[in-house]
């Protein structure tokens, strides 16, 4: 969610660090986003962590370190205790930021989420218009609603990123969706690729195919040249290769010095420097592939006895073990291929990444 804190590739070896953790505090939400991995309703769920077992995952997250800890859903927001998880985590010196729909989002609640020591919250907008947006989010008003809430984040001094989910109804739209973002005070823009999970199963007459997914990386690589805001491609991997590919064919060099957090971000970051934790405490490397790394009340409640020892997180850590042609290929180190979408595919989160038309030479 903030960008200044994740994680760089690491050379073999060396401990990896958990950065960022997106935290499904509940799955309740009244959206009916036809994309959504949890197929979240507006409803009670059973098994969620109580406040106190919430306080003892913060606490074990803290003696982690400092990672950035995505407060998500279903809605956060429908915790009637989300300001009191935010405000622990702020005081055991952890980043904490949200990720709500905006539904419940007004003046009051922005007051709270500031007070509650939250970083940053995102916004999603799946497309520049009401129509196309509702349609997805399968709520009527949604759009509305989303656009006063970035009003009322604004004029709370509440900083806010946009989140846009790539898909059929949307990808002509991504120009207009990024300007409006800019328009309407976001610090960044972050668009999403579908991954076909959750309610995203039934979305395939929706999904771009693999020759339109690399025509869109490129679009989107090109639009990060002239954009005022921050600029990052999410559950899109193979964007690291292009981003090489492209600025190698102009003669430049990919480098920290040269180009920041682009050159040090790794395409799949799931279990590399980021993790999942559902709502009922169960650890994945990312909230797509469904696949248990552990369970937090097993562990009691110490994150890092799971991200340490995990067998999950030892293999997709080891690109050595990638197959197919993200076996041998010399960008699997800075792209790493959707481990989700591998697994949605074929059932081994270990395969190729099915939406990648690369050819390595190597291969």
């Amino acid at each position: 969610m903030n960008e200044r804190d994740e994680p760089s590739k690491k050379p073999a070896g060396r401990a990896h660090v958990l950065r960022l953790l997106a935290w499904e505090v509940t799955r309740s939400c009244p959206l009916k986003c036809t994309h959504c991995r949890a197929s979240a309703e507006d409803r009670r769920y059973s098994g969620e962590l109580s406040t106190e077992e919430c306080r003892k995952v913060l606490d074990g997250l803290a003696a982690m370190g400092e990672p950035i800890v995505i407060l998500t859903g279903g809605e956060p927001m429908s915790r009637d205790d989300i300001y009191e998880i935010a405000r622990y985590g702020a005081d055991r010196g952890l980043r904490m930021v949200m990720a709500p729909c905006g539904m419940l989002l007004d003046a009051e609640a922005a007051a709270k989420i500031t007070e509650s020591g939250i970083m940053r919250i995102s916004l999603s907008i799946d497309g520049a218009d009401a129509a196309t947006h509702d349609r997805f989010r399968g709520v009527d008003g949604a759009f509305e609603s989303v656009l006063l809430a970035a009003r009322v984040a604004r004029e709370a001094g509440l900083e806010f990123q946009v989140n846009t989910t790539v898909t059929r109804l949307n990808v002509d739209q991504l120009d207009a969706i990024h300007d409006l973002a800019v328009k309407i005070g976001a610090v960044g823009f972050h668009p999403f690729l579908l991954v076909p999970t959750g309610r995203g199963k039934a979305l395939a007459n929706l999904e771009i195919d693999p020759g339109e997914y690399e025509r869109v990386l490129n679009r989107l690589y090109e639009r990060s040249l002239t954009s005022p805001i921050r600029f990052k491609p999410t559950c899109a991997p193979h964007y690291y290769r292009v981003l090489r590919e492209r600025e190698h064919a102009v003669g430049r060099t990919v480098t920290p010095t040269t180009h920041g957090l682009d050159a040090m971000t790794r395409g799949c970051l799931g279990g590399q420097g980021f993790a999942f934790l559902s709502h009922t405490g169960t650890a994945q490397i990312c909230g797509f592939l469904d696949v248990s790394a552990g369970d937090i009340r097993a562990a009691d409640y110490e994150f890092a006895r799971i991200w340490r020892h995990s067998s999950l997180f030892e293999a997709v850590r080891d690109a050595n073990r990638y197959r197919g042609k993200c076996g041998p290929c010399r960008y699997h180190r800075v792209c790493g291929g959707c481990r989700a979408r591998a697994f949605a595919e074929t059932g081994d989160y270990l395969a190729e990444e099915p939406y990648c038309i690369y050819e390595p030479a190597e291969a």
